[in-house]
């Protein structure tokens, strides 16, 4: 950058119609009141261009997590590529603000970053390339002053070429001020060179006298246009001409011959001396750059010029002492601070090297331990493959042995069935319940709700769930009552399985869902294992579809009323069942009420009660849909249903819909989850108008959400997996081939059921006899088969 720029015509616009204005950034809390106050002072001169200088460090080494340096030459190049750009990057956030606060009054700001142990050389080099005629650099406050920040700022004002005006800032004010050389400024800028700060070099210059005088007049200009009366003692010290040896001895001979006039002349020469303005011995001082004087000059000089020009060559040389003797203590300060330095590196080293001599042993025993785990693991593989093999035949002996109870069971119901006519469910013995929970032991409980406990015991070798309600002495109870009536009447593959029941002691008898409730495995009660997000969009589906199934029963629709994740069962894949239907209703097939029924008051869980039904007593199929809304939030963020809608509600409009997710079903894809918590947020409007149709809107869109759910599965998974449970034919024990339903309300292959239905007048699973043989085609199996099969080739 030569200090000129091109015009959209492709002429040269010379500096002195831009005035380049530097800034010195080091990104403390100082650097916004600098920036700030060169807007003020610059931009209302009009045509000004910023330029933000920032050095930082070289980068001589990499941290570590503890602390310690590891130099570069030890770590890798791409580790060392990445640390640098981090690195850049952090400084060019840093400068971030302050672009925008010179973008906010409209200036054209550019950017200047350099990497160097040398600030000052180094904000000088930019200064000498760019042509920046003013820099503003930061000072260190009064009342907290340090000696190292100070030793910086003089620096950096030293080295700064002499074209440009150097203003120091402290806290929004200008503390001190080195005016620019005027002669440089008109030409004679290659006859400059920047002079170190740790040792006092010589600036060339042959001007006169004639160039003190014009500093001092454009230092007070510069004092008339702002500057404080008070930087002058500052600005002494920033432009002390340098001093050399032979200027030393020449000005040494001057006040050797001074000694010698006679001492009413010396009071003449120095009461004027006195009288002078203090801006013009200041301007005078900063003016005298000459550094190859001679002795035989100055004899000439002194037959020519006034005794008061000799005594100001004196306090000159008096003030270069004074500042030598500065920049000696100064140097000798900093090279105490870096012998402390090197003293503690040197510490640290040997600290560092212990250390790591510690990592390498621990190193060493974790290596021993890893090979020992691996034989451990080893061998508990080889046990478990013998433990499985064992498995697998008792499971083949158990096969055989539930073919035969079921054989005999069947010639049990032939003969119940001739005898007493049919029944919609299988009996049970009240003392094969108490047998099989072993006198109800609390190391068989799985579950306690408000009606009733739940019992893990087995049945003819089939492991199953018993519920007993608290009132055994009035066992027709109308919770009892109804759930035996609804689920020994339909049947559905997402929908708990009725096994049978003893009506004697109000006990029903459920298969067993190895997984418990849905509300376990979202709260991940007892260590279980949390839900992948692909199987929630799977679960919001089959809970969808099965309220669908309830309300389009026939004659009349089925209302759960208590619809929520803890009576949502899961099996061993994590295939959902809806049970707990002890409070569902069936609603009175009446046009003119719309499928509305009037109960005598609310019912169910609070937080999932439709609060129109809550407050009218009014149900309608879209009190289940409130209760499914609260439901797929719930899948969505693993939280309480207590004010959940407000929180998903506040997060999809502030679009921060990440922030309350479940971070453990783990990474959800946005835009998906962002429509099923929209559609959560509908199916839970407070107004039963207000929410989507559950079968036209809601089940095709979470169709939609489960196939994204089986292809991120697929993908997830890299090895063969079995197929679900609801693809294997209950008679076959394989994958169907056409799905089809029978009577019974399950699925089975066509082939299989209808070779089944020539000889048997019973259900393959429940042994309960059909009221028809009829099966029809099931098509939304047979096409998750499909699918299934087409991934697995």
């Amino acid at each position: 950058m030569d200090g000129s720029e091109m015009t959209e015509g492709g002429e040269n616009i010379q500096p002195s119609s831009l005035s380049i204005v530097g800034i010195a950034v080091s990104g403390d809390r100082n650097s916004k009141y600098i920036v700030r106050w060169a807007l003020d002072k610059f931009v209302p001169e009009g045509n000004v261009f910023f330029k933000l200088i920032h050095v930082r460090e070289r980068i001589t080494g990499v941290p570590t997590p503890m602390g310690s340096l590891i130099p570069i030459s030890q770590v890798r190049e791409d580790v060392v590529a990445a640390y640098r750009k981090e690195m850049e990057w952090q400084a060019s956030e840093m400068l971030v603000p302050y672009k925008k606060m010179c973008a906010y009054r409209k200036v054209q700001v550019e950017v200047a970053l350099a990497e160097s142990d040398d600030v000052a050389n180094a904000i000088a080099e930019e200064v000498a390339e760019s042509a920046i005629s003013n820099l503003v650099l930061g000072a260190p406050s009064r009342g907290m002053f340090k000696r190292k920040q100070k030793g910086l700022s003089l620096k950096i004002s030293a080295c700064t070429p002499r074209f440009c005006t150097v203003y120091a800032v402290s806290k929004g004010k200008l503390s001190s001020l080195r005016a620019s050389d005027p002669a440089v400024s008109k030409g004679k800028l290659s006859s400059l060179r920047t002079p170190d700060s740790e040792s006092v070099g010589s600036i060339k210059d042959d001007n006169s006298d004639t160039c003190s005088i014009s500093s001092s007049s454009s230092y007070t200009s510069s004092l008339q246009t702002g500057t404080d009366r008070s930087s002058v003692g500052s600005y002494s010290h920033f432009r002390s001409p340098p001093l050399t040896v032979q200027r030393f001895q020449a000005l040494t001979n001057i006040n050797k011959t001074l000694l010698r006039t006679k001492t009413n002349s010396n009071d003449t020469i120095h009461s004027r001396c006195q009288s002078r303005d203090l801006g013009s011995f200041v301007a005078d001082n900063q003016s005298w750059t000459s550094d190859q004087v001679s002795t035989s000059d100055v004899v000439t000089d002194y037959s020519s010029e006034s005794q008061a020009t000799i005594n100001l060559e004196i306090e000159k040389l008096r003030i270069e002492l004074r500042h030598v003797k500065g920049m000696y203590a100064m140097a000798q300060s900093e090279t105490m601070d870096a012998s402390r330095k090197i003293n503690d590196l040197t510490k640290r080293r040997f600290e560092e090297a212990l250390r790591l001599k510690e990592i390498n042993s621990m190193e060493e025993k974790a290596k021993v331990f890893a090979t020992k785990e691996k034989e451990k693991y080893e061998s508990a593989m080889r046990e478990a493959d013998y433990m499985k093999e064992c498995v697998e035949r008792e499971v083949s002996l158990r096969r055989e042995a539930e073919m035969k109870a079921m054989h005999g069971a069947k010639e049990n119901e032939k003969l119940e069935h001739a005898l007493v006519g049919p029944v919609l469910y299988q009996k049970f013995s009240w003392d094969e319940i108490v047998t099989a929970t072993s006198s109800f032991s609390e190391d068989h409980k799985i579950g306690m709700g408000a009606y009733g406990n739940v019992y893990k015991c087995s049945f003819h070798h089939t492991t199953a769930a018993v519920k007993v309600l608290h009132s055994i002495e009035n066992h027709q109870t109308k919770q009892f009552q109804q759930e035996l009536e609804i689920l020994s009447k339909i049947r559905h593959p997402h929908l708990l399985l009725l096994l049978g029941a003893c009506p004697d002691h109000s006990s029903l008898v459920y298969e067993y869902m190895e997984n418990g409730s849905l509300e376990d495995r979202l709260l991940q009660k007892n260590g279980t294992p949390p839900i992948p997000w692909f199987e929630r969009f799977r679960i919001a589906w089959e809970i969808a579809s099965t309220l669908v199934f309830l309300h389009s029963s026939k004659p009349k629709p089925i209302i759960h009323r208590d619809l929520k994740p803890a009576n949502i069962l899961l099996d061993h894949n994590l295939v959902s069942k809806i049970g707990d239907v002890g409070l569902a209703t069936m609603l009175k097939s009446d046009p003119s009420t719309s499928s509305i029924y009037n109960n005598t008051g609310p019912v169910g869980t609070l937080s999932y009660i439709d609060p129109e039904y809550q407050r009218t007593g009014i149900i309608s199929p879209q009190s289940d849909v409130y209760a499914f809304g609260m439901v797929i939030l719930q899948l969505l963020t693993a939280k309480p249903a207590r004010a959940i809608t407000h929180l998903v509600e506040t997060a999809v409009n502030d679009k921060n819909l990440t922030d309350i997710l479940d971070p453990k079903a783990g990474l959800w894809p946005m835009e998906e989850t962002r429509q099923l918590a929209e559609l959560g947020l509908s199916c839970a409007e407070l107004r039963r108008i207000d929410r989507p149709d559950l079968k036209e809107q809601v089940v095709p869109l979470l169709e939609r959400l489960k196939l994204v759910a089986y292809a991120a599965k697929n993908s997830a998974s890299a090895v063969h997996c079995l197929p679900p449970n609801h693809f294997i034919c209950p008679i076959l024990k394989d994958v169907m081939n056409e799905p089809c339903v029978a009577a019974d309300g399950y699925t089975y292959d066509r082939k299989a059921i209808e070779t089944w239905l020539e000889e048997n007048d019973n259900s393959p699973v429940t042994n309960v006899s059909l009221p028809n043989k009829n099966v029809m085609p099931n098509y939304t199996p047979l096409s998750a088969i499909m699918e299934w099969k087409s991934r697995e080739q």
